[in-house]
């Protein structure tokens, strides 16, 4: 497990992230998520609610990486994790009322992802693209 640099904490709120999973055979998901966020400095989450690929790939291989970019600025990152899905308890159910407070007509979440972020990498273009920053 290691802390999120500060700058990643601060880039992440309101961006698309990409998850990436792969299933026991190898076979590779990417998926986009606008509900990742921030759980704490060494945790990020987001909602499931559409996943059932990714879902699945992460109940059999927890491994797990989620670019977040801004193409905008041409600046991004990358979290490299192990994934725990959880269907209970206070973290799925504070994060559904988030979801159903956006009033977008949003399905119910099923899931919440809680990744343990155990590497960070720089995507942003430039000389410092795909250095491990944490």
């Amino acid at each position: 497990m290691v802390s999120i640099p500060k700058v990643v904490q601060e880039f992440i709120p309101g961006k698309l992230a990409w998850v990436a999973t792969a299933s026991p055979d190898g076979m590779p998901n990417v998926t986009p998520k606008g509900t990742l966020k921030l759980l704490d400095d060494t945790h990020v989450v987001f909602a499931d609610l559409f996943s059932l690929k990714t879902r699945k790939n992460l109940l059999e291989n927890p491994k797990v990486a989620v670019t977040i970019a801004d193409s905008a600025t041409a600046k991004g990152y990358q979290i490299k994790g192990t994934a725990e899905v959880i269907d209970s308890g206070p973290l799925f159910e504070d994060t559904g009322k988030q979801i159903q407070a956006l009033q977008k007509g949003l399905p119910p979440v099923h899931h919440v992802v809680k990744i343990t972020v155990e590497s960070v990498f720089d995507q942003s273009v430039g000389p410092e693209a795909g250095k491990q920053i944490a």
